[in-house]
């Protein structure tokens, strides 16, 4: 792999360039579609290439369990497996451990309020209490499957094997997520772990990459503390990573003050990845504050509510106003759904339950979503990022 800076933000730390992986270049900054199971929901292969993804990332947790690492191996890997011959990311497995455990039953996501009490987290490791799924241990992690109750150990070595096995361009160390709303004691003992396991996850890497072409990033964890942001950055920095990722699970609040800690410290010349976050909002700050990949659920998720992005905000098709509305979602999108159908039509297939909604809902919003960082782009290389950015969000926000 290999980054390259093509252009600066003018006293920021934003900046425009080129990964270029075994399998073809990713503009950045970029949004990532997430194929969680090797497939975008709802969506082909080729309908995410015409969308103008250029990389996609897949779950080692969920692709670990089904169809298993192995028989995606014997496949020929990931882009022969699904039919995709651009870049592939692959995440550790760290998100999941935390939604299966702390989290468990709680609904937590990428984004929080750090006053929301559901949040706070309780004894984790009392098997007679909760039904936690997933454990945490110095070495690993043990959990059961969501599938069919098998039980299962995770370590950072079998992470990264279990990653080769599916054969990404890029990968992640396995790492330990922690809600914001964790106290400072845990925070710093998660990030011990982290960093151990960031180290033993570089090691195997290191052992298997002889054989292939994949470059790891490390993820910069610390919660919502900036001296254990701070701590974290810089302790991944002395590390031999490809590049890196921000991870856990972000207060809305100090989403921004968060990335721009770690990003004034990881090396310039490496990319950085802001995982698990999609929103339009928070794409122009992590781009503003230097960050080069996004990666979300939410765009199809969204999408298969009922929920479509415009540049006026956000509309629920659902509405009663929408069985009427001839009008195209977006006028003058350029994406399949807007050029060849109305908002009546899209709400009549949701109405009728019909699978083809979630399909043309998810075309819109990942044309949205992937094509709003492409203008973000364009905008630096055109000097004129904060005029549109003004003006994007003035419209889109008023909802």
């Amino acid at each position: 792999m290999h980054f390259k800076i093509e252009k600066k933000l003018e006293n920021c730390l934003g900046r425009v360039g080129v990964i270029t992986t075994a399998h073809g270049v990713i503009q950045t900054p970029a949004f990532v579609p997430v194929g969680t199971k090797a497939s975008v929901k709802a969506l082909t292969p080729e309908q995410a290439r015409d969308l103008g993804a250029e990389v996609i990332l897949a779950n080692t947790y969920h692709l670990y369990l089904q169809p298993g690492d192995e028989l995606v191996a014997k496949a020929g890997g990931l882009h022969k497996f699904m039919n995709w011959n651009s870049p592939i990311i692959t995440d550790s497995g760290g998100f999941q451990v935390f939604s299966l455990g702390a989290a468990y039953g709680k609904q937590v996501s990428k984004i929080t309020k750090i006053t929301d009490s559901s949040l706070l987290i309780p004894e984790r490791f009392d098997d007679s209490g909760a039904p936690r799924l997933a454990k945490i241990g110095q070495d690993g992690v043990s959990f059961k499957s969501h599938l069919d109750g098998s039980i299962h150990y995770i370590t950072p070595e079998k992470s990264i094997q279990i990653q080769h096995n599916l054969g990404a361009d890029i990968i992640f160390a396995f790492d330990e997520c922690t809600s914001p709303a964790e106290d400072f004691r845990y925070q710093t003992e998660a990030l011990e772990r982290t960093h151990n396991w960031a180290k033993r996850s570089l090691e195997e890497h290191d052992k298997l990459n002889k054989k292939n072409n994949i470059a790891l990033f490390g993820i910069v964890q610390g919660g919502r503390d900036e001296t254990l942001r701070k701590k974290s950055a810089n302790f991944l920095k002395s590390l031999d990573f490809d590049g890196f990722g921000i991870g856990g699970s972000f207060a809305k609040e100090d989403m921004q003050t968060a990335v721009r800690w770690v990003n004034e410290i990881l090396p310039e010349e490496k990319p950085r990845h802001l995982l698990g976050i999609g929103e339009p909002e928070d794409l122009f700050m992590g781009i503003e504050n230097g960050v080069d990949l996004f990666d979300c659920v939410a765009p199809t998720r969204n999408a298969r509510n009922g929920s479509l992005y415009t540049k006026n905000g956000k509309i629920n098709i659902m509405n009663a106003k929408y069985k009427n509305d001839f009008n195209a979602v977006e006028e003058n999108c350029k994406c399949y759904l807007c050029a060849n159908y109305s908002r009546a039509y899209l709400a009549h297939l949701f109405h009728g339950k019909e699978i083809l909604a979630a399909t043309l809902a998810s075309i819109h919003n990942l044309y949205f979503i992937i094509n709003l960082v492409k203008k973000i782009r364009q905008s630096i290389l055109d000097d004129n990022f904060f005029e549109f950015k003004k003006e994007f969000l003035k419209g889109y926000l008023k909802s």
